[in-house]
């Protein structure tokens, strides 16, 4: 190969590179127009493993992102690791955003109170401790109110054998979970835990709120 050819070898290389970057670049673009376009909320819940509660709320029709991350506590940028230590003070949490047109705040509470259990203390399963526990954390005023009228009537109507322990707390900051956290269920589900714990909750929560998943 002579030396010009190469040249033009290498021209034709770097600008494919360029033009996929580009489109990248476009279709971000386009995809954050959308959103921008859509009347989009976001809620965040804490129900224990963040594994299984994005899983959950991921098949929902009107949810467009379930992010598996970290709020409630005092340690900045935290790490899995710290936040096991139960030292960080934060929950494992799931931050949604979602459609309101399509899917309702309360259509999610509800969601998020029938598929964990919202009456054990900082501890869902075999999975224990503060990080764990059943928290939501309003977004705005109406999002605190319709929680506090929802945990009420639950408690009321005596679902469950013990009243709610669910916290109700303002929310501060979100933070996103390590890369390996996100989709983890679908990316893991033959994992022991996902196919002993989580499948077994999507079978059932596939089955009560069948109205409400996303088209295959």
């Amino acid at each position: 190969m002579n030396k010009m050819a190469g040249i033009g070898i290498i021209f034709m290389v770097l600008m494919y590179v360029s033009s996929c970057a580009q489109n990248q670049d476009v279709k971000q673009t386009i995809k954050q127009t959308m959103i921008s376009d859509k009347n989009l909320d976001t809620v965040t819940f804490g129900a224990g493993c963040f594994w299984c509660t994005e899983a959950v709320f991921q098949q929902l029709n009107g949810v467009y992102s379930a992010e598996s991350g970290y709020s409630g506590g005092h340690t900045v940028n935290p790490t899995y690791k710290e936040v096991c230590t139960g030292t960080t003070g934060h929950a494992e949490v799931c931050q949604i955003t979602y459609d309101p047109d399509i899917i309702s705040f309360t259509d999610l509470l509800e969601v998020f109170w029938k598929t964990h259990d919202p009456t054990t203390l900082n501890r869902q399963g075999g999975d224990i401790g503060t990080q764990y526990r059943s928290v939501v954390f309003y977004h705005n005023d109406l999002q605190k109110q319709l929680t506090e009228e929802m945990k009420t009537r639950l408690d009321a109507a005596y679902i469950w054998e013990s009243s709610l322990v669910t916290e109700i707390v303002p929310f501060r900051k979100f933070y996103k979970a390590e890369d390996y956290h996100q989709e983890y269920y679908s990316q893991n589900s033959f994992q022991p835990y996902c196919s002993v714990v989580i499948t077994p909750k999507l079978e059932k929560f596939r089955k009560v709120f069948a109205d409400k998943l996303k088209e295959k």
